[in-house]
């Protein structure tokens, strides 16, 4: 799990997927020490490590450091949960189709680093939530799960995040837990179309 922030999601993932389906949050890593996201992992009793850009050389040799970190641990998926950099190709290599992400926005519609502010400038009623593999481009890759969510008439950002956040914190467990299923795949005929077989989890969600 990699987090930058408060860690809202994380903390969605630790009471909705942590422990179920085979779901096991092995350990949380932030960019940042002082990431409130950390305090929640480690009241959770999952273990935590910091992997600070300023210690390294550049992106690049931070984001090896750091997928060998997790290999060595034999984590199978990474998820990013509010995390807040781009993650170096080399870091995607050492996991292929095996790091997802959740964005504030119907993907392809409004990827980037602002799709709140985006959205709002652009006048947009419906917004939603996407779950996605990352690849190397910028919210780019095979979508898992989406859900639409019709917006407040308001331009206020924190509104607006709040809506979102409600959905985000149901679709990204979600997510998780049907990875795990092994009820996600990438179709082998067109990488672009994922099959999700949510019926895995019909009995307990």
């Amino acid at each position: 799990m990699l987090v930058s922030g408060s860690g809202t999601n994380l903390q969605a993932i630790l009471d909705r997927a942590h422990g179920r389906d085979g779901v096991v949050v092995d350990v949380v890593i932030s960019n940042r020490a002082d990431a409130h996201a950390l305090e929640r992992a480690r009241d959770s009793g999952v273990e935590t490590a910091v992997f600070d850009a300023a210690d390294y050389d550049d992106r690049t040799e931070r984001d090896r450091a750091m997928a060998g970190y997790l290999k060595q641990r034999g984590v199978r998926l990474v998820v990013l949960a509010g995390y807040m950099h781009l993650l170096d190709p080399v870091f995607l290599q050492e996991f292929p189709n095996a790091v997802i992400n959740v964005h504030p926005a119907l993907l392809p519609a409004f990827p980037g680093a602002n799709p709140v502010q985006d959205q709002i400038a652009y006048g947009a009623k419906v917004s939603g939530v996407t779950v996605h593999f990352v690849d190397d481009g910028v919210d780019t890759g095979p979508i898992i799960l989406q859900e639409a969510v019709t917006l407040p008439y308001t331009r206020n950002e924190e509104e607006i995040l709040t809506a979102l956040h409600r959905t985000e914190h149901d679709l990204l467990p979600r997510a998780i837990r049907l990875f795990a299923r092994g009820a996600v795949q990438i179709d082998a005929t067109d990488p672009r179309y994922v099959h999700v077989d949510e019926r895995v989890l019909s009995a307990d969600v």
